[in-house]
């Protein structure tokens, strides 16, 4: 008979708890965690391994381009329409900067909503199978997937914990 796989849904009441498990379960290999937690806690993604976030990237690349596409808007416009007044050069930077400065802004803005679109991988049109309430008043959730020994083993580790409810997803539902 083959095994389906699942997993174990662990809730806990303190956040060191949940720390600790997520740290030994990666020990032992378990790399598919889920955490729920009521707050954004930074112990909890440095536990997972989270790193920082690649959305200043998308940022930094979308304030250049906008500065770049000023300039270019601009100097393109004035050769164009070359309009010479006092005898000033028909291409001045210092005249231009204010343009660039505000494509700059316009275009990390549009960037940075873009970059927090893709990475965050929204919208989430897929529901999350495991989850309880709890975890919105103050508890802090862990889900590890596993199959058949790892499992019983990912069971194990939660336990030596003491998680408050540790409950089985007996139909192999898979958090994504």
């Amino acid at each position: 008979m083959a095994d389906k796989g699942g997993g174990v849904l662990a809730s806990f009441e303190f956040l060191d708890s949940t720390v600790d498990a997520i740290h030994e379960l990666k020990d032992a290999g378990y790399k598919n965690l889920r955490a729920y937690m009521p707050f954004p806690d930074h112990h909890i993604e440095e536990a997972l391994g989270y790193g920082e976030s690649a959305v200043r990237v998308w940022t930094l690349v979308g304030g250049l381009t906008g500065a770049a596409t000023g300039f270019a808007l601009t100097i393109w416009t004035s050769m164009d329409w070359p309009l010479v007044t006092g005898g000033k050069p028909i291409v001045s930077i210092p005249a231009y900067v204010v343009i660039a400065f505000e494509m700059a802004v316009l275009f990390g803005a549009l960037a940075t909503l873009i970059g927090v679109f893709v990475l965050g991988r929204l919208p989430h049109t897929k529901p999350t199978i495991v989850y309880d309430a709890e975890f919105q008043s103050g508890r802090f959730g862990l889900y590890v997937t596993a199959q058949g020994d790892d499992l019983d083993e990912a069971r194990r580790i939660l336990q030596r914990h003491e998680p408050s409810l540790l409950s089985e997803d007996p139909e192999g539902a898979h958090v994504q």
